[in-house]
């Protein structure tokens, strides 16, 4: 084993360690180390001289002790040497309390006599402050702002012998920032904050405050923006900077008053047409207010006022966007509600009633401004009548004739309504249509017309229309007279009333039917001497006729629809009065007298010819009244004879007769004038020659002959 070394001194620097040095033994690899406090102890290898023990108790006595060490083992240890740890390090617990000043803190070390505690800026700039104490705190001032200092403290015992020392670097914490300066932009109702960098300053925080509410920004620069400003409202700020030190003191506020809000409770009122009021609340930190008024077609105005209310013209059928803003220095408010507001359509131009009848009216107008539908209202006494349409022309039927009529035109809008200004147009029916109650034949060709009269101011009118023509008569009262009516004719009678606002219509037509027309001439044939032949010309509007030969020996009728009739059971040699009735197919008559009639005398009988000597015929009779005369006939193939007796005789001689021939022998009532008559019984004589002078006259019957 080597020798024994020998510890030439052994001293402690730190306090958790003992440093030995010792002169170095010859054959030796290493050296073992010993510290021992009692029964513990702390054993450590080194190479050579020096050699520090380590893990050992500060300000602690102990006993040090070194062996060499090579491959043969170890030494005996050396003569031991005592030595004691320095104190340890008080731990320091340092801050800056104030931007010039650093408290430094620590706890008791054990064996501590005093303290001493230095402060210097790290950059070496300035001087040391140093300070030594037996407390456990200390605080230095007048301290340079926001500046990196070393804190170097230690402890030392009762012999003055320093302890361990602790290093610390701690900055003071920052001034206020200076200068500070608040941006406000009005439109995105933020901040902008700036001030002068502060030394020492790491971050800095900006207070935005309003009552209990705070907003906050913080940055590294010198600048911050602070988002999300309430309207009308009037903020503080400050600024604090921040460093590892803490933070400076706020800086004074600063007092922001921002743009004021937008108005609310905007109302928009037509007090009268042509004038619209603009009224709003007021608004906090609003200095003045500016009303945009602009209508659809582009056209702008503004009112710029300190009030509440704005005034403006304004037109009918328009749209207005309004806005209103709020001022004041920090600028305007922000876009509140635009506010359209329509005004009342335009009230209809160019009004135009025409009446299309009695009880319907066309109105038209022209298109207004504004106007989406139309409501025509005729208002007259207790009814009002109504349409609504979106063209410009409204029909109002059923209307009440005679009656005065207001009638307006509203013009409506979906945004405003009606416009309630429109001024009402006056506007009378036409008179209401008259009822034709009676029509009465007053006279010859005079028709009566009566109606019933409803209205007032009125003149009516009848009217008769037929194929013959138009007749009309007029009256203000309830009845005229149609006069010169042709007969025979069909008419269809009306009433309209006139007044001067307008005519009615007509009332329903009832049928007038003259009486027909007597036939001009009646003309009296005798057919036989019972049956009399009466033609007569065509009477207008008859459809039958009734004629009637009447004598105190009886009366004689026919009815026919022909205008010539054969009337039977004529008494001959009578006086008749002639009549005839025209009867229209409805039943109407006309009573016609025409001169007297007389029938022809009765024929006579007993016929008979006898034979003269002079080649003559003597015709003989029996006259039914010796006052007539009578005319005789006789034709044959050989010659025509005649005479006409004296009155009074009742026979006739024709002389110079041709024999051998046929004759027919008629005796007739002589007639004053017109034709002979041919109705009295024929005889047919036939005069033979017998070779004499004298012949033989034989009468031809149906089947008997007569010879004289």
């Amino acid at each position: 084993a080597p020798e024994i070394p020998v510890i030439d001194q052994a001293y402690s620097k730190l306090s958790n360690s003992i440093t030995v040095e010792w002169r170095a033994v010859p054959g030796a690899t290493n050296y073992m180390l010993t510290a021992q406090d009692g029964d513990s102890f702390v054993e450590t290898v080194v190479k050579n001289s020096p050699g520090t023990v380590t893990g050992l108790k500060p300000a602690t006595l102990y006993r040090i002790t070194i062996r060499s060490i090579n491959s043969g083992g170890k030494s005996q240890p050396s003569p031991f040497r005592k030595v004691k740890t320095v104190l340890a390090a008080p731990v320091l617990s340092v801050h800056s309390p104030s931007c010039d000043s650093i408290a430094v803190s620590w706890k008791a070390v054990h064996m501590a006599a005093g303290f001493s505690v230095s402060v210097m800026r790290s950059d070496g700039l300035g001087r040391m402050l140093k300070e030594s104490t037996t407390n456990t705190s200390l605080v230095f001032t007048n301290l340079d702002p926001g500046t990196l200092y070393t804190i170097k403290a230690y402890a030392w015992n009762a012999n003055g012998m320093p302890g361990d020392d602790f290093t610390y670097n701690q900055r003071t914490s920052p001034n206020a920032p200076a200068d500070v300066k608040v941006a406000f932009n009005s439109g995105a109702l933020r901040a902008v904050v700036s001030w002068m960098p502060t030394e020492g300053a790491l971050t800095y925080s900006v207070t935005v405050s309003s009552g209990l509410l705070k907003l906050r920004c913080n940055t590294s620069s010198a600048s911050c923006t602070v988002p999300s400003l309430q309207c009308s409202s009037e903020y503080y700020v400050s600024v604090t900077a921040y460093n590892d030190a803490g933070s400076s003191k706020p800086t004074d506020a600063v007092s922001l008053k921002t743009i004021p809000c937008a108005p609310i409770n905007i109302s928009i009122e037509e007090d009268e047409p042509g004038h619209m009021l603009v009224s709003w609340s007021s608004v906090s930190f609003g200095h003045y207010y500016v009303v945009f008024v602009k209508s659809d077609d582009g056209l702008e105005v503004h009112c710029n006022t300190s009030y509440t209310q704005c005034h403006f013209q304004s037109d009918c059928g328009f749209t207005y966007f309004i806005s209103v803003f709020a001022y004041n220095k920090a600028g305007q408010s922000p876009l509140g509600d635009v506010f359209n507001y329509t005004t009342a359509p335009c009230c209809p131009s160019d009004f135009r009633a025409v009446f299309m009848s009695s009880d319907t009216v066309r109105v038209t107008w022209a298109p207004v401004r504004g106007a989406d539908l139309y409501e025509t209202r005729a208002a007259g006494g207790s009814v009002v009548v109504l349409c609504k349409d979106t063209a410009t022309a409204c029909t109002l039927s059923a209307l009440q004739c005679n009656t005065p009529y207001n009638i307006t035109v509203y013009s409506f809008s979906e945004a405003r309504g009606s416009n309630t200004s429109c001024a009402p147009q006056y506007v009378a029916t036409a008179p209401c249509s008259p009822e034709i109650k009676n029509i009465s034949k007053e006279g010859l060709s005079v028709i009566s017309v009566h109606w019933q009269s409803n209205n007032e101011e009125a003149t009516y009118v009848v009217t008769a229309r037929g194929e013959a023509g138009l007749w009309q008569c007029m009256n203000t009262g309830n009845s005229c007279s149609l006069m010169d009516l042709p007969c025979g004719s069909s008419f269809s009678v009306s009433a309209i009333a006139r007044s001067p606002a307008g005519q009615s219509l007509p009332s329903y037509s009832v049928p007038l039917e003259t009486a027909p027309c007597c036939p001009n001439d009646l003309i009296l044939s005798q057919v036989t001497q019972s049956v009399t032949n009466i033609s007569w010309s065509v009477g207008m509007g008859a459809q039958t006729y009734v004629t009637t030969l009447e004598s105190p020996k009886g009366q004689a009728k026919c009815h026919t629809l022909q205008n010539y009739c054969l009337v039977g059971c004529i008494t001959c040699g009578t006086n008749y009065t002639v009549s005839l009735r025209a009867i229209s197919e409805t039943g109407v008559t006309s009573s016609c007298t025409y001169q007297g009639y007389s029938s022809s005398a009765c024929c006579p009988s007993g016929l008979k010819l006898y034979r003269l000597s002079n080649n003559g015929i003597r015709v003989f009779w029996r006259a039914s009244d010796e006052t007539i005369n009578y005319n005789v006939d006789l034709r044959g193939s050989k010659g025509n004879f005649s005479c006409t007796p004296s009155s009074g005789l009742s026979h006739c001689d024709i002389t110079e007769i041709p024999c051998g021939d046929v004759y027919t022998v008629v005796v007739a009532p002589a007639t004053d004038k017109g034709p002979k008559l041919t109705f009295c019984p024929k005889k047919i004589y036939s005069v033979t020659c017998s070779g004499s002078s004298v012949g033989m006259v034989i009468y031809r019957g149906k089947s008997n002959a007569k010879y004289i």
